[in-house]
Parts: C-alpha cells; structure tokens; sequence
C-alpha cells in the first residue's frame, strides 16, 4: 500500500508540475500581465503586416516590453503551420536551415519613466533561426530556456511568391448592402501547374490585419487556362465599418487628441473623452491608421524607452444591444484579442461601459465590437458601417502539393478601398 501510495503521490506531483504551465495556442497572445506593447511587422516599415518573403533579406522584427523590469533570459524559437494555424506536424529539420532556439540579446532599461520596464527586441531570419520554407509561422517566446514557460505568441508569414494575385474592391452584389458592405473579388495567376485547384489551394482575406475577419475561399468561381477567379456573388463581403477613433498620448505635459483629462499618483492615468455610438449619423472623412498604433514620445528623446505607461480609461455611452453579450475594445495595440482585458464592464445607472488598460504613451486607433451570447462578432453595432470608409484588404494563398506534408505561402497581396 505504502509503494501505491507513493506512486499516486510522484503522479500527481508529475501533473501539478505541468499544470502550472499555460497551454499554448496558435494565435498572437501574451501569457504574462506584465509583458506589454507587443510589436510585430516587416522591419522595412513600423506596424506593417508581419511578411516577408522567402530568403529575399527582408526581416520581421518583434519588440515588447517587460514590466518587471531587469535583465530576464528569455528565448524564442518558431513554428511551421497550416493554413488555418494549426502545428504542421513536420520536423524542424524541414523547415529550420539553422539553430532551432536561440536567445534574445539585445534588450534595453527604460529612462525617466514612473513605469520601470525593459524593452526587448529581435529580427527574424538571423544567423541563428533560419526558416527555408514558406508558409504560417509561430514565434514563440519563453522564459529560462524552458518552452513549457511561454511568454509570447505571434504569428508571421513567409512568401515564396509563386503566383501572383490580381484583385479589385467593389460594392456588394446585393443591392441592400451596397452603401454598408464592400466585396473584394480576385483572380491567381500562376505559372506552375494546379492539378486540382478545388483541393490543394486555399485562399484567405482578412481586413485591416483583424483575424476576427477572415474570410476562407476553397472553391474558384472559374478554372481558367493559368489563371484561378474568385468573384462568387456570395462571397468575400466585408462590412466596410467606419474610420477607426484614435487618440493622442504623445505628451503627459498638455492634453492631446481625444483626452478629456490625465492626473499623476502612484501611475499616470489617461481619461479619454467619452465615445458615442454612430448610430445612423452620416458617414465623415478622417485620417486613420486602420487600426495601428505608433510608440511616440513627446516629452524625451527615444521613443522606445523614454515613453511611459498609463492607465488609460475608454468609456462608451450606450445601451447593451442584448441581454446577453460583451462589449470589446480592439486595435492591432492588443491584436485585436476579445479577452477580460479588452472586455468592457457595464454601469446600468449611468448606461456606459468602461475599462482601463495600461498603454505605452503613443498615438493609437481603436474601435468597438459586440460580441453575443452565440459568440458571433459584430463590429458595426457601435460603429456603424459605410461603404465609403477606407480599408485595407490582405489576401493569402496556400498551396499543398500534391502528396506534400505542408502549406506553402505561395503569393500575397494588399489592396486598398480607395487607391485604384
């Protein structure tokens, strides 16, 4: 009894041990509170999508922030996935040229700032991570060496630029939508032969970089000789939404663009002015960023450790749409994730919802989405949608072999609602 006991005792001793550690998903997720300002996008331009293509000296750079400060050992390795961003199941070997971990090195301390922090950063491909392969990766970062403590999460993607993909934006094809809704249509060229199109292509769109938007196409509207069209009336309809709110927190010395008040004790914090629906107002032109967001810093000399944090109030007057759901507020500044942090709270005496978020000092876009009790996600309800509104539209196309173990990133392209 006693050598029973001891092996029950050593298991569960083996699983609690496990327990403590977060599982990880196949998405961009921080796992740590006091990790903050996740930036992730083609070194050539700040807060662009993370893509490059293959072995062409392009790199992704990856920048975050610690709150706790020091000098921490974190490591980071990557991922080869599928389409649809699950694991591939393929050996490193496969997809790895190079070392498969590495350490990052380059981190600085922060500087007169009332938040302490150090602000890590790396490049990818380097001389010790080498990915030969196109297609979905995960950059995965972990602390003391130990992959089982995860930090960090991102996705990037790698092109071969195989084929070439044409596109265009148009109105909807229902006559209801046509004022709210815009379509995107696409046509593949490629060179290579495709056996069965139907099968091994996949093709996906997505607005402004928000996974909560994608949209997967499998079957081309018609074959052609070298070419795939996609132009289903039924398909790749987006809400065309409206510009995205912003605000301006650049300075903590005077008030900025949308801050109704900021005030200094044991941390900075920001009051934005209060934000109402859209409701059926008429559409209005304004400068926006789709949705990204800049670490900028008026008040020092380096933007990246002379900005400090603050706690930053959104509040939005309105009702709930249901009885049941959540209010969410969303940008690439916290990639868009519905979690508790984004989720807003409700004060029914004062028919508003309200959240803080800790925020580095910068200039950001945000807007705000309901979710209901089934899960389905609404980005219009609060801000309306016209089709006039400027979008950014990014189509992926991922090709299997036939017989291959993988999908490849074949082509890519970008179109804008406005730039013919």
């Amino acid at each position: 009894m006693k050598k029973i006991g001891l092996i029950y005792f050593m298991i569960t001793c083996y699983f609690s041990a496990f327990a403590q550690y977060p599982v990880v998903v196949y998405d961009n997720k921080v796992y740590q509170p006091n990790i903050k300002t996740i930036e992730c996008y083609n070194s050539k331009k700040e807060q662009s999508l993370p893509l490059i293509a293959l072995k062409s000296g392009e790199t992704i750079t990856l920048a975050f922030d610690d709150l706790k400060g020091g000098n921490k050992n974190y490591s980071y390795t990557i991922e080869h996935c599928t389409y649809d961003w699950k694991p591939s199941k393929i050996n490193q070997l496969d997809y790895l040229e190079s070392f498969k971990e590495d350490i990052i090195f380059n981190y600085r301390f922060s500087f007169n700032t009332l938040q302490k922090f150090t602000h890590y950063q790396l490049n990818l491909p380097n001389d010790q991570i080498k990915p030969k392969l196109a297609g979905n990766y995960l950059l995965k970062v972990y602390e003391g060496n130990n992959p089982q403590k995860i930090v960090i999460t991102q996705r990037f993607y790698i092109t071969n630029n195989a084929v070439n993909v044409g596109s265009e934006v148009v109105p909807s094809s229902q006559v209801e939508f046509r004022n709210s809704k815009q379509k995107i249509n696409f046509t593949i060229f490629h060179p290579m032969p495709i056996t069965n199109p139907f099968m091994d292509l996949k093709a996906i769109v997505m607005q402004n970089n928000d996974p909560q938007t994608a949209i997967l196409n499998t079957k081309p509207t018609f074959v052609k000789q070298g070419s795939l069209v996609y132009n289903d009336i039924n398909l790749n309809e987006f809400w065309a939404g409206n510009e995205y709110r912003k605000f301006d927190t650049r300075s903590f010395r005077y008030k900025g663009e949308h801050v109704q008040d900021f005030y200094r004790d044991t941390a900075i914090n920001v009051i934005l002015i209060a934000d109402q629906p859209y409701g059926t107002a008429r559409y209005s032109n304004q400068f926006d960023e789709n949705g990204n967001f800049f670490i900028r810093n008026q008040d020092g000399r380096d933007n990246v450790t002379d900005s400090d944090y603050a706690d930053v109030l959104f509040t939005l007057n309105a009702n709930p749409p249901s009885s049941i759901g959540n209010a969410y507020v969303v940008g690439r500044f916290n990639n868009y994730i519905l979690n508790e942090e984004s989720k807003l709270n409700y004060e029914p005496t004062r028919k508003r919802f309200y959240q803080n978020i800790k925020l580095k000092q910068g200039l950001y876009d945000y807007k705000y989405v309901w979710v209901d009790e089934n899960g389905k996600y609404n980005n219009t309800i609060f801000e309306s949608s016209f089709f006039e509104t400027e979008n950014t539209y990014q189509i992926f196309i991922y090709y299997k072999r036939p017989g291959g173990r993988w999908d490849e990133l074949v082509g890519f392209n970008s179109v804008n609602s406005l730039k013919k």
